[in-house]
């Protein structure tokens, strides 16, 4: 168990130096090395290349791939290979030879990601553990767009919809980014970022489906001058209700309507960008009416080049979110967001990014009363400013050696200004291998439940919050980078977390209310590495592994109500193996293995999982595929065998089933 920390440096530094060791040495053996040498050369899709052609894996070279730029470590573009970060890049390539239509899926893909699915419409989804429904240590972005929620900090996936067609790469951050994209930025950031329109001219076609799941959307994209380009889509997707543990109807089915467009005009050196989605979806819940999800955002964005390779980027976005269950409760949640960022040299070794932004949010959550539990926020709708001011610097100290600093003072609406620090250093041993290590603080603000939420069993007050601080975490990296071979590449990172004021439910002077604290502390350690080989031309292999090693514990004088299970359902380790094909005529065939460890609680059994996808292109307009997931077993659960569990937001023990389905994509 983890000691208090308070004046023991020394502990803390034989600490670190024993977790990274341990990390390194595990991560570094040969039995692992010869499993991760499989780096995934991710080929990025060629945008000049014809319409309707099937994209193969030979369109770039390793060496190309490890130079695909890059912006989530520094807020400026720069090749992956140069990144001190433990960063994975999904491209549209990858994306597309995958078949997955939901984005819980997509992110399968990302091996330093832990992604279980709770129910048809609800994934867990967190980076470095701390995993549940409500995952609130995980950063997302669409297109700059921060899509988590101040209700509890976390995402609601069944909310959030890409079409994967529009998706040009997923940048997977793990470990933190807060020092430039702020608060909740803990273990991990993930940007999505969407297609250019006019990439692809004309209109695309794509229906599919199976026993299970059914899709079918539509887009056009075109050309209104020589400087303004258009894209327009609709998507709508249905899934069939799951079964429990006991095989019964799980009643988790759901179906999505969506359409929204995105117009991109290069008016001379500028680049302006507008685009926007509108959603409505329908939920099935267990025991009550349909949950009904239903928003609309607009996203606008300048970028203006100033000279010297500095770059002035203004994006402002409102984002609108309505969740309603009939006779439960129906929130509403608005967000107004300014953002600007700019980078320049200055002198020949600094290369300098700061900014700031400012974010309101509205939020309205009526809660019907169902006595004798009353649950309601107080104050039912509340309206929160954050303000943000942030400046990092990267210094070339030599020409293979460069320190990178920042800081960003973020200032909470409820407990204030919050400092948040890191230090990079990276050594570029040869053109071909990166060695990196970071020392960053991060926190995890209070969310709404943490601070607003009320529970009263008859008219005794039973559930409170009101005294919640920030969580917060002093994060250790190390990291290295390489191409061993041309064909060759591997990733590797070792962690050591030091969290402090975890969130705890703890009695007030030995009674009643139970309050929502900070009295639980701890520490994680582990490391992550991905690896892949080509083959020859038209076959690549890539993997990837991941340990994961939690020490919690309560601080003296908590009420230990709960156990540490609030923190979140992570397994001990993962693995993936995933082989991509081009063979002749067309056809392409993919194969994708997973092993997760399994879960303490709620309890779900470790589990190997194949999938699978045969696509053949008929020609430069149609291509066929036949897609199948979780094809070794009827189901099996992800996140737990039973309901009712401690962390919030989680399922009832609703399992994964196999599933295959056939869709056709008609270019025109």
């Amino acid at each position: 168990m983890a000691r208090r920390r308070d004046g023991v440096g020394r502990r803390w530094s034989f600490r670190l130096g024993r977790r990274l060791a341990v990390s390194t040495a595990l991560a570094l053996s040969p039995a692992f090395l010869i499993a991760a040498a499989a780096a995934p050369t991710r080929a990025v899709a060629d945008a000049g290349q014809g319409r309707g052609e099937l994209m193969n894996l030979a369109s770039l070279s390793i060496e190309e791939l490890a130079n695909v730029e890059v912006s989530s470590v520094s807020k400026s573009a720069q090749p992956l290979s140069e990144a001190p970060a433990a960063i994975y890049v999904i491209t549209h390539e990858d994306v597309m030879r995958s078949g997955a239509t939901e984005l819980g899926d997509i992110l399968r893909l990302a091996p330093n990601l832990q992604v279980a699915r709770i129910t048809a419409a609800v994934y867990g989804v967190s980076s470095r553990g701390f995993n549940s429904a409500a995952a609130e240590k995980l950063l997302v972005l669409i297109d700059g767009r921060s899509v988590y929620t101040p209700f509890s900090h976390g995402v609601f996936w069944n909310a959030q919809h890409v079409p994967p067609e529009d998706i040009e790469r997923i940048e997977v951050i793990s470990g933190p980014g807060a020092t430039l994209w702020g608060a909740n930025a803990v273990n991990g950031v993930i940007n999505i970022v969407t297609r250019r329109s006019g990439q692809t001219e004309g209109g695309t076609l794509r229906v599919g489906g199976g026993a299970v799941e059914r899709r079918a959307s539509l887009q056009y994209d075109g050309r209104l001058s020589e400087t303004l380009t258009y894209r327009l889509y609709a998507d709508a997707g249905d899934h069939d209700d799951g079964a429990t543990a006991t095989g019964a109807d799980a009643r988790d089915g759901w179906r999505r309507r969506q359409g929204g467009f995105r117009l991109d005009w290069a008016a001379g050196t500028d680049l302006v960008t507008l685009e926007g989605d509108a959603y409505r979806g329908f939920e099935h819940l267990p025991a009550s009416p349909d949950q009904k999800v239903s928003g609309h955002n607009l996203v606008a964005r300048w970028t203006h080049p100033t000279g010297g390779g500095g770059t002035l980027q203004v994006q402002a976005y409102y984002d609108h979110l309505q969740r309603s269950v009939p006779g439960k409760f129906d929130n509403r949640l608005d967000t107004y967001d300014l953002d600007v960022q700019h980078s320049f040299t200055l002198g020949s070794r600094q290369e300098i990014v700061w900014g700031g932004g400012y974010r309101v949010t509205d939020d309205d959550f009526p809660v019907v009363p169902a006595p004798p539990n009353i649950q309601f926020f107080d104050p039912v709708g509340r309206r929160q400013a954050l303000g943000n001011l942030f400046v990092q610097d990267a210094i070339a100290l030599t020409p293979a050696l460069k320190l990178t600093l920042g800081l960003k003072v973020e200032d909470d609406p409820y407990t204030g200004r919050e400092p948040l620090p890191s230090a990079r250093l990276s050594w570029k041993a040869s053109d071909d291998t990166l060695v990196w290590a970071a020392v960053s603080r991060a926190v995890r603000a209070p969310s709404r439940l943490d601070r607003d939420f009320v529970q009263l069993l008859g008219s005794t007050p039973y559930l409170s919050g009101r005294i919640f601080q920030p969580e917060k975490l002093v994060a250790y990296e190390l990291g290295y980078r390489a191409q061993p071979t041309a064909r060759s590449s591997i990733s590797i990172s070792t962690f050591y977390n030091v969290y402090d004021d975890l969130r705890s439910f703890e009695l007030t002077n030995g009674g009643l209310p139970i309050v929502f604290a900070n009295q639980m502390e701890g520490e994680t350690y582990g490391f992550e590495a991905w690896g892949g080989y080509q083959v020859a031309d038209w076959w690549r292999l890539s993997g990837g592994y991941s340990r994961l090693h939690k020490d919690l514990n309560f601080k003296p004088g908590s009420s230990r109500l709960t156990g540490t299970d609030i923190a979140g359902n992570d397994p001990a380790y993962q693995a993936s193996l995933r082989s991509m094909m081009d063979l002749s005529h067309g056809v392409a065939v993919d194969v994708d293995l997973r092993r997760v460890g399994a879960l303490p609680a709620p309890a779900s059994p470790a589990y190997t999982e194949l999938g699978a996808r045969v696509r053949w292109a008929v020609s430069r307009s149609l291509e066929l595929a036949v897609t199948g997931e979780n094809l070794l077993r009827p189901r099996h659960p992800e996140f737990g065998l039973t309901g009712g569990t401690l962390q919030v937001g989680t399922g009832s023990g609703v399992q994964t089933g196999r599933s295959i389905s056939v869709d056709a994509q008609w270019r025109f």
